[in-house]
């Protein structure tokens, strides 16, 4: 099945069944949505890797300043940055081989989908999310659920 034929429940399931996966746009400063996302993934048993370009270290775990940074690479990534380091993060992406893109996009708060990194990934062949959160997916809380419900009903993820 190509990415085009994927639907959005496909491709949620695809990155989800990755091991490695690394988290843009967490803050050094403060708690931020990407860093509870990291959290609720490592706590799910998933090999996370934080990637900012000036932490040595985030929520305890060392990080990193790129994708091609990480030792080993990883399977997929997860960015909640604005659109212009999106842009930035999945160039690296394609540079490191990975395949698995997911773009943060609730619809309530600001985007982190940029039309010209959707474009990119499919140039590239990469399978890209740009609507949701791994937070509507895995054990959602209260808020999560409803959230992936309205966006569902509303045609967001089809």
């Amino acid at each position: 099945m190509s990415v085009a034929d994927m639907t959005h429940q496909e491709l949620v399931e695809d990155f989800l069944a990755q091991k490695r996966i690394a988290v843009s746009g967490m803050s050094r400063t403060k708690d931020s949505g990407a860093g509870s996302i990291y959290l609720k993934l490592r706590d799910h048993g998933y090999e996370v890797f934080p990637v900012h370009p000036h932490a040595e270290a985030l929520h305890g775990d060392p990080c990193y300043p790129t994708l091609g940074a990480i030792p080993g690479g990883v399977d997929a990534v997860f960015i909640m940055n604005s659109p212009d380091i999106t842009e930035e993060i999945v160039e690296q992406a394609a540079e490191a081989g990975i395949k698995r893109v997911w773009m943060h996009n609730n619809k309530v708060m600001p985007s982190s989908v940029s039309e010209a990194a959707v474009a990119r990934c499919h140039e590239e062949g990469i399978n890209v999310i740009e609507v949701g959160c791994p937070m509507m997916f895995l054990e959602p809380d209260f808020f999560h659920n409803c959230l992936r419900w309205v966006i569902r009903v509303t045609g967001g993820m089809k």
